[in-house]
């Protein structure tokens, strides 16, 4: 029992210590949007959960009548 909680903790320290590299070496970026930038991409996002919506509608009426 011992062990298995030794060899879990060690697993959990790695884990944790080999996840965070990454976010070090990472640069500052480019500091984000530019103020008053509107240009988002919702449409094909949007479109394609509507579309999914009306096909999940349409089956369970299908399914009731």
């Amino acid at each position: 029992m011992i062990k298995l909680l030794i060899r879990s903790a060690t697993f959990c320290a790695l884990f944790v210590g080999m996840s965070h590299l990454p976010t070090l070496a990472q640069g500052p970026g480019n500091g984000g949007p530019k103020p008053g930038a509107t240009a988002v991409p919702i449409d094909g996002g949007a479109s394609l959960l509507l579309a999914g919506g009306v096909a999940l509608g349409l089956r369970r009426l299908r399914r009731k009548g």
